[in-house]
């Protein structure tokens, strides 16, 4: 097979991007026509060809581009220079004759084996046939060399092919990111415009809602703090890496919406909208929520899903006691504070994947509480507070996809309970075969369940309580028997026996 030119015609993106680089190799007989190394060395050529390739791949000229493309194609560059050091390769007639020439030398060493095998104590044919391996072996490496150095060759084929695909397909991203870029870039001037006339607007005369969505802001002008009666603001699903903390000037704020963006952290001063209902933060690069969200005492509706959170605010439940609805699933919280069993309006509460090992036992106050979800912690949920019973409100729960063996004690008071997804469970109890029946035979089981321990409880309470009032009468019976024994030992001794007075005044 005949080893493909690298040139303009075959590989042009290749070639002209390993034309860019810096050769520290000078040109020798390697570079041979035939030789896969070789290039054009007609400098008009490779200037015409450059020429003609920049006009049809513009975006070649860029310094990115060429910098993204030297480095994909590295394992080219590096391999060529490694076969121009080696030399061309071998032709087909030459690794053949290298193929059978070492087969040869195979037999003949195995032959050579059997001999000294058969005169093992003859010194002069082991010293002889020694000093002949080491020759053999020479020229073994020889040959194994040109086998070498032509699957090199080879491979060195199949790189250019794969190095000029990468170059192609780095090329067409290239082209699709700047024209993204130029269609961002009049967008951003457009909506820079917007954004000066909704200002003005505002300066004008008062406006109570602002919808930026979508209009890819990557900045939030610090006058957005002085639109005094603002009352729902969304700037969902654009590219923000931070809110100003002139937001604080939003005294009227109800609804604020910086969903979908780039955001890290939250303002402290987001504390001072103490008006605020509706607070959606899902779907940003969150890692903390501030301790001063506590302070939006209003807030009924919380998003902070979809983010990077480890943890919520210690007190976050002492302080949004008017709470409905909290969302934090999709983050990497593991713990929940005690704080939460505070949040007495809480109704729907959704923390599922999350890395949650347990729930405090304060959770059970949460007797408003109608849906949860707790599925998908894995292995690090294993178990549910004692006080998981009092959550008589509860209508929906899943708790699938935990490491969860037993349901609470008390699981079988939750009357309004009418949804339950246990699926992918190790439970014990309840038994597999009453959770196929479904949440009614679920709670049937577990209640029985909890009367029989409850009345077992009350048995050995009563048994307990037998048994403590009959060693109180086998006591008294015992001690009435001592007494009399003492008194008739010692009127049997009389007045002979000699008065102990220690005694006396124990009995």
């Amino acid at each position: 097979m005949a080893t493909e030119e690298l040139n303009s015609k075959n590989f042009p993106v290749l070639s002209y991007v390993l034309g860019r680089l810096p050769s520290f190799t000078p040109r020798s007989d390697v570079d041979r026509p035939s030789s896969s190394l070789s290039t054009k060395s007609d400098p008009s050529s490779s200037s015409n060809h450059s020429m003609e390739i920049v006009t049809q791949m513009p975006h070649l000229t860029h310094p990115d581009v060429i910098a993204s493309m030297t480095n994909a194609i590295s394992d080219v560059s590096q391999t060529r220079s490694v076969l121009r050091t080696l030399g061309p390769r071998p032709d087909h007639e030459t690794v053949d004759k290298a193929r059978a020439r070492l087969s040869e030398i195979d037999a003949s060493l195995s032959e050579s084996f059997e001999e000294i095998a058969l005169s093992p104590n003859d010194k002069d044919v082991a010293e002889k046939e020694q000093k002949r391996r080491e020759a053999v072996e020479t020229e073994k490496t020889w040959y194994n060399s040109i086998l070498k150095l032509n699957e090199l060759h080879e491979s060195y084929e199949k790189l250019l092919k794969e190095g000029e695909e990468r170059l192609v397909r780095i090329y067409e991203s290239a082209e699709k990111n700047a024209a993204a870029v130029a269609e961002e870039e009049a967008s951003v001037v457009e909506v820079n415009e917007e954004v000066v006339s909704l200002l003005q607007q505002a300066s004008d005369h008062e406006i109570d809602r602002v919808d930026l969505s979508g209009r890819k802001l990557r900045l939030l002008p610090e006058a957005f703090g002085r639109i005094k009666g603002l009352l729902v603001l969304n700037l969902y699903n654009n590219q923000l890496e931070a809110i100003p903390d002139s937001i604080a000037g939003l005294q009227s704020l109800l609804e604020l919406d910086v969903s979908t963006n780039l955001l890290e952290k939250l303002p402290d001063s987001i504390g001072l909208l103490s008006k605020l209902k509706i607070l959606n933060v899902s779907c940003n690069k969150l890692t903390t929520l501030p301790d001063s969200i506590c302070h939006c005492g209003s807030l009924v509706v919380l998003d902070a899903s979809y983010n990077n959170l480890t943890y919520l605010p210690t007190n976050i439940g002492f302080e949004l006691v008017n709470l409905e609805k909290l969302l934090i699933h999709l983050n990497k919280i593991r713990s929940v504070p005690t704080s939460v069993g505070e949040m007495r309006s809480l109704r729907y509460l959704d923390a599922h994947f999350n890395e949650l090992n347990g729930l405090p036992n304060s959770f059970g106050l949460l007797t408003n509480l109608e849906y949860l979800n707790l599925s998908s912690n894995f292995s690090d949920l294993q178990d549910l507070p004692a006080s998981f019973g009092d959550l008589i409100s509860l209508q929906e729960l899943d708790l699938s996809n935990n490491q969860i063996h037993s349901l609470p004690d008390a699981f079988g008071t939750l009357v309004n309970l009418t949804k339950l997804n246990l699926d992918q469970n190790p439970l014990v109890v309840p038994p597999e075969e009453v959770v196929k029946q479904g949440v009614d035979a679920v709670k049937m089981f577990m209640g029985k369940r909890w009367v029989s321990m409850l009345e077992e409880e009350e048995r050995l309470a009563n048994m307990k309580e037998e048994m403590d009032q009959t060693d109180t009468d086998w006591l008294n019976r015992t001690t009435s028997k001592l007494k009399t024994y003492v008194t008739e030992v010692s009127e049997y001794l009389g007045s002979n026996s000699p008065k102990d007075p220690f005694l006396d005044q124990q009995l």
